[in-house]
């Protein structure tokens, strides 16, 4: 049973950087697509980035483009966000999500089977 740990989040300051990391135990993360969403209070969950199973296929969302950036690192069993530039409504649970599904979009969390438990990013002054 594959089962995910998140890891790197915390508090930091506008304009900070973050690099958050998802862990795989029980299984490797090598045969499946990775999403990572987030949560604030207050709104629905939302996907920002994907990465297929091969590294090939990255999809990141408008609101963190050229800011986040996802990849993965097969030997280390572990897909991680960089988070540059961090803004206060970046401030969120974040969470990555494990699938081997491609019925629905990579932004929709049905898609996914597998979660881990979230780690918090606080951007505040």
């Amino acid at each position: 049973q594959l089962q995910l740990v998140e890891s790197g989040g915390g508090l930091v300051q506008p304009g900070g950087s973050l690099r958050l990391s998802c862990a795989a135990s029980g299984a490797t993360l090598n045969y499946f697509h990775i999403g990572w969403f987030r949560q604030a209070p207050g709104k629905e969950r939302e996907g920002i980035s994907f990465i297929s199973i091969s590294g090939n296929t990255v999809w990141t969302v408008d609101s963190v483009k050229g800011r986040f950036t996802i990849s993965r690192d097969k030997a280390k069993n572990t897909v991680y966000l960089q988070m540059n530039s961090l803004k206060p409504e970046d401030t969120a649970v974040y969470f990555c999500a494990a699938t081997g599904d491609s019925r629905y979009a990579w932004t929709e969390a049905r898609r996914y089977n597998y979660w881990g438990q979230g780690t918090q990013v606080t951007v505040s002054s």
